[in-house]
């Protein structure tokens, strides 16, 4: 395939006045030029043709010197250009138009902070009523930003999903109930990691194989060995598994959508959790595919991130170590076409379902799988073993210095919201379309790699806002949003984010970008965030509403519809 030919869409394209969307014609440019050998060629006239709509003509709407939404508009203009591509092998129309809304695209970057279950979002007190369980503030704050022994050099623990060998590993218990207050957590874990250098916690973390990080500089990420071999990387791969199988039609199936969803018959199974890896079976239920979302019994998840990531979904719980479990799921991947792998390169293949372990279960049935592999520090270069989540990622490869020095500081801060995760997702779902495109065409079974990594690369690599913009964004937002320092939380930078953004940007959170249907795995409403992109000709949306991990049996029969999700 030829190379996308570079500056197609931002020169002449747009008024020089709008800087949000000349801004993602120019980030479309650079993505497609970056992943354009990774794409269906058919993909690629439907990507040129896509609009994007915005009413905003002034600045960006993140308090953040880096271009997210720009991003992840390229991102979702090229994921409806592959859409539309399949779409074209059940009703050809060359000219279909495309559209991406800049607004809701925004807003899918913080899907999670602005669903709700039951009217209550993430930060409610009273929503664990309706979760799982709720971790508590000391444990929580194991997973963070913290200086160490060296002035300037900071490490981000990361013991979310295992808070007490995260604190255990910097000379603390692992449960505090004396420890309430969110300044003396933070003083009490700080003062504890403040006792090593970063080389120290980083020999310390590899023992006990937890997903630390030492916080890097953009120029810093790039000369290590890991960044140059990232570097050589596009955003995402799409590789032939095995050319034998013959092609594989897509089924179109009938679906109780009100026009056609390209993925309707497209059954896919998903071991993923926390958010990038389920963003991307949300994405492909989003276009109509059976998901079956599997997670482990005896494996943590993040119970509110399950509101929004298991929308459109089935959620079933198999514990793979099990004889009786096993045979299920590999009845299940009979019919499988997809399978989605969120964990570190090798882990699903020490349980016997790797890609190419896969391949040997299914060659009877003579009709290939795509096999999408999600991860944090990608599948190449020397840190790819290596534990990680979306904050590891905006640490290790200069994201959150570049937050912390646009805000004018001479530290780092993790970024609002968990974009990489989102944007991560979105890359996920593309590799996915594109080798369920080519099975189709040519046959054969792809393997689709991406990771967080990849995608702060691209983000980075889009540049910042100058400072002229950043003194506009000082100006507009919050006080309060530029006083968060190193050590503030996640959700503390996230609560700040969304208070200054709902007075300067309150379009983002218009009731028209919403969508609300009654789950019965919550018993109760659930509100969440609506497509980003329209297809002419298509209906991408969700058919069944969300609900919490393991609520459902692990088979393909039963899959109800809610209709209050077809009127939502």
């Amino acid at each position: 395939m030829a190379p996308y030919p570079a500056h197609s869409f931002a020169g002449g394209r747009v008024s020089d006045q709008n800087t949000l969307l000349d801004g993602t014609y120019a980030a479309l440019d650079y993505l497609l030029g970056q992943a354009a050998a990774q794409l269906p060629e058919e993909c690629l006239p439907h990507v040129a043709r896509t609009h994007f709509s915005t009413a905003n003509t002034g600045s960006p709407y993140f308090p953040s010197p880096l271009k997210q939404t720009e991003a992840i508009a390229a991102l979702k203009a090229v994921e409806a250009g592959a859409a539309a591509s399949i779409a074209d092998l059940e009703a050809d129309a060359p000219e279909r138009s495309i559209n991406v809304d800049l607004e809701r695209a925004s807003a899918f970057l913080f899907s999670t902070y602005l669903a709700t279950v039951g009217d209550m979002d993430k930060s409610h007190p009273k929503v664990k009523k309706y979760l799982k369980a709720q971790s508590i503030l000391y444990r929580r704050l194991s997973a963070n930003l913290y200086a160490t022994k060296n002035p300037g050099e900071y490490f981000h623990l990361h013991g979310s999903l295992e808070a007490t060998k995260a604190l255990n590993m910097i000379g603390l218990e692992g449960h505090r109930p004396d420890l309430t207050d969110y300044r003396e957590c933070i003083k009490v874990i700080e003062d504890h990691v403040k006792q090593y250098t970063v080389d120290e916690l980083e020999e310390m973390n590899w023992k006990i194989k937890q997903a630390g990080v030492t916080c890097l500089k953009w120029e810093d990420f790039q000369i290590t060995e890991h960044g140059q071999a990232l570097l050589h990387e596009p955003p995402w791969r799409v590789d032939l598994l095995e050319s034998d199988s013959p092609p594989a039609p897509f089924p179109f199936a009938k679906s109780s959508a009100p026009k056609s969803q390209i993925l309707a018959g497209i059954r896919v199974i998903e071991l993923c959790r926390i958010i990038a890896g389920p963003a991307i079976g949300r994405g492909l239920a989003e276009y109509g595919a059976e998901v079956i979302k599997i997670t482990s019994p005896n494996l943590s998840d993040v119970p509110f991130f399950q509101v929004d990531g298991n929308l459109g979904k089935h959620a079933a719980e198999l514990n793979l170590r099990e004889p009786n479990d096993r045979k299920v799921f590999e009845d299940l991947l009979q019919s499988a076409d997809v399978i989605l792998d969120g964990y570190r390169p090798g882990s699903l293949k020490r349980l016997g379902y790797g890609p190419s372990q896969i391949l040997q279960l299914v060659k009877h049935r003579k009709r290939g799988i795509v096999y999408v592999a999600e991860d944090c520090f990608g599948h190449v270069g020397p840190w790819s073993s290596r534990p990680g989540w979306q904050q590891i990622a905006d640490c290790v490869s200069g994201v959150a210095w570049a937050q912390g020095l646009g805000m004018g500081l001479d530290e780092p801060v993790v970024p609002p919201f968990p974009m990489s995760d989102y944007g991560t997702g979105c890359m996920g779902t593309i590799a996915a379309l594109t080798g369920l495109y080519k099975r189709a065409k040519h046959g054969g079974s792809y393997l689709g790699t991406t990771s967080l990594c990849q995608y702060d690369i691209f983000l980075l690599q889009l540049g910042h806002y100058d400072e002229t913009m950043m003194a506009q964004l000082r100006e507009q937002h919050d006080d309060e949003f530029f006083q968060l320092r190193h050590n503030d939380s996640v959700d503390e930078v996230g609560k700040r984010a969304l208070k200054t953004m709902r007075r300067t940007h309150p379009e983002l959170f218009d009731e028209k970008h919403m969508q609300e249907c009654f789950s019965q795995g919550f018993d109760a409403n659930v509100r969440t965030i609506r497509p980003v992109v329209e297809i002419e000709g298509t209906w991408n949306g969700f058919l069944r509403s969300s609900r919490p991990n393991g609520f459902d049996k692990p088979t393909w029969d039963n899959w109800e519809v809610d209709d209050d999700m077809l009127k939502s």
